[in-house]
């Protein structure tokens, strides 16, 4: 288990992205280390799935922009990438017919050494961590909206935990994952996420919406507003007034949270 910050596995250097003629990022550097979550915070439009793009090699960056374990990203090779990092997007594609355990599975093709022992015990591990063993069996396209979002949580924790050797470090990359989930199985997931961070050393991104459970559960913040920082460091650091007020153009309020201690909790309006 991890008990201090880690070595950097993500790191952005002065990121610049484009989007056809509009730049979408500027300047933006940033490093996630071994051991912790970093939460993107920003309006619409502020570039936060293009950050997450571009930090998960899907956009073409300028080569030294972004180094994954010491290495340009752009030197990783496919099939190295897919073993390093695992990406949840807004919403995952999937058209085929499978049944939920398939679907996780699909973590673990990165690994053909993966023998099915092995397999099924992350299987097993997956199916608990988001809350869907009872759902194993289903047909994934019978599930509902929240139901499939679990399904792929489950999927990306196989790829990140699969075939691990002492003293290397995964990235989990996640846009929005707890926007079809309901308030308890939010905060399952971002238990889940936070306890990986430390318990297995992975190097966790997410971006949300709700400024309340990025506070709670993310070790960073990072503020971004027409593809710029504003702000990075810890929650109550980044959740200024001024900050908010400037960001989501209305007025914030910002107190100690009521329940967890040394959080701070947002009113908007």
């Amino acid at each position: 288990m991890l008990t201090r910050k880690g070595p950097d596995v993500l790191v952005a250097r002065n990121l610049h992205c484009n989007r056809g003629r509009r730049q979408v990022l500027s300047g933006i550097d940033l490093s996630l280390h071994a051991g912790e979550v970093i939460g993107v915070l920003g309006a619409n439009g502020a570039g936060k799935s293009t950050l997450l793009g571009a930090l998960a090699g899907e956009i073409t960056i300028p080569r030294a922009a972004v180094s994954l374990n010491g290495r340009d990203l752009p030197d990783w090779p496919v099939e190295a990438l897919a073993r390093t990092r695992a990406v949840l997007p807004q919403s995952p594609g999937l058209n085929f017919d499978l049944d939920v355990t398939e679907v996780i599975g699909m973590g673990g093709y990165p690994f053909p050494e993966l023998d099915r022992h092995a397999l099924d015990a992350l299987l097993r591990r997956a199916l608990e961590l988001a809350d869907i063993t009872h759902l194993a069996s289903r047909d994934y396209q019978s599930l509902s909206g929240g139901e499939q979002q679990r399904v792929q949580f489950a999927r990306t924790l196989v790829q990140t935990l699969a075939c691990r050797d002492a003293g290397s470090y995964r990235a989990l990359l996640l846009d929005e994952p707890t926007s079809s989930l309901d308030p308890r199985h939010q905060l399952l997931l971002l238990d889940s996420v936070r306890t990986l961070s430390r318990t297995d050393g992975l190097a966790v991104l997410v971006v949300l919406h709700d400024v309340n459970l990025a506070a709670r559960w993310c070790d960073r913040l990072l503020l971004l507003e027409g593809g710029r920082t504003v702000a990075c460091g810890p929650p109550a650091e980044v959740l200024t007034e001024d900050n908010l007020a400037g960001v989501y153009g209305i007025s914030a309020r910002v107190m100690p949270s009521p329940v967890h201690a040394g959080v701070p909790f947002v009113v908007f309006g």
